[in-house]
């Protein structure tokens, strides 16, 4: 790898100190690199359209590579996230560490990991055409509108009921986004590796309401029940936490495994579990 392509979050790179010496670093080693700024997770991507990169640095937390992932996926170019977050589960590189690694990406001494991706797609009502598709890395989340209580919820999958949700809503998780917001509302963490998708209720109004694991073959879809003749939008769907799309009752989402997947370049021999353990611990 030469030609690098650089994403900060700028609010965590205060004074843009790291971005800088990595561009110095990277061009002392005959590499190219170009830069992306970014407030917060908000960075305004441009195509550099004709330009080739090996890979994409992105600084900042796990909402930076995100939104990288998301922005990018089209040029599917693989990731190397540097933690300037907390927890920063899908950033292996910590800032001290960020030179070293670009001597081996310089080296190509490095894996590829790829993470899987779901697909959902929005109807309105009995509409046969799609209003919206969009696609996540960590989750699809279908979360209650407004000021509205509760939501009600229907699961199916492969065509069957499969349950039904009085709750704030649920949580559709990759098994890279179980230790995302999946893992706050009480679903399993499980292994970026596997090949599974997540349905965790948030808040649901039952003793019994359980994350359910299904295989990444299947098809989930979640239908929007009616709740309150008075209110008419009664839920909003959003795809890795980004804006939402309003929901009325009657409405459906159609998910299940998409076809590309995120690349994320591996450096360390260090296992999911001994990652795991380090960042929770550290973070209590």
């Amino acid at each position: 790898m030469k030609n690098f392509l650089i994403v900060t979050n700028c609010i965590k790179d205060e004074n843009l100190m790291l971005t800088t010496q990595i561009e110095e670093y990277i061009s002392q080693k005959g590499g190219n690199s170009r830069r992306i700024m970014g407030d917060g997770e908000a960075a305004q991507f441009v195509t550099y359209e004709g330009e080739e990169f090996d890979c994409v640095i992105a600084l900042g937390g796990d909402g930076t590579i995100l939104k990288v992932s998301r922005d990018l996926r089209n040029r599917n170019i693989p990731i190397v996230g540097v933690n300037l977050g907390t927890l920063g589960f899908l950033a292996e590189v910590e800032p001290d560490q960020i030179l070293s690694v670009i001597d081996r990406l310089f080296l190509d001494d490095y894996e590829m990991e790829e993470r899987m991706n779901i697909t959902g797609t929005v109807y309105k009502g009995m509409q046969e055409t799609p209003v919206l598709e969009d696609i996540a890395l960590n989750d699809i989340v279908v979360s209650r509108a407004g000021f509205s209580r509760i939501i009600g919820l229907k699961i199916y999958v492969n065509g069957k009921v499969t349950d039904i949700y009085e709750a704030d809503g649920v949580i559709i998780s990759t098994p890279t986004g179980s230790t995302g917001y999946n893992l706050s509302a009480g679903g399993p963490i499980v292994c970026p590796k596997t090949d599974i998708m997540i349905v965790t209720p948030i808040s649901p109004h039952s003793l019994t309401s359980k994350s359910i694991v299904f295989s990444s073959a299947d098809e989930i879809v979640i239908e929007v029940l009616e709740m309150r003749k008075a209110q008419k939008e009664e839920a909003i769907v959003s795809f890795d936490g980004q804006s939402g799309t309003q929901l009325s009752a009657g409405d459906r989402i159609v998910i299940h495994k998409a076809d590309t997947v995120t690349k994320m370049v591996k450096l360390f021999d260090v296992s999911f579990y001994e990652v795991l353990r380090e960042k929770i611990s550290n973070h209590l």
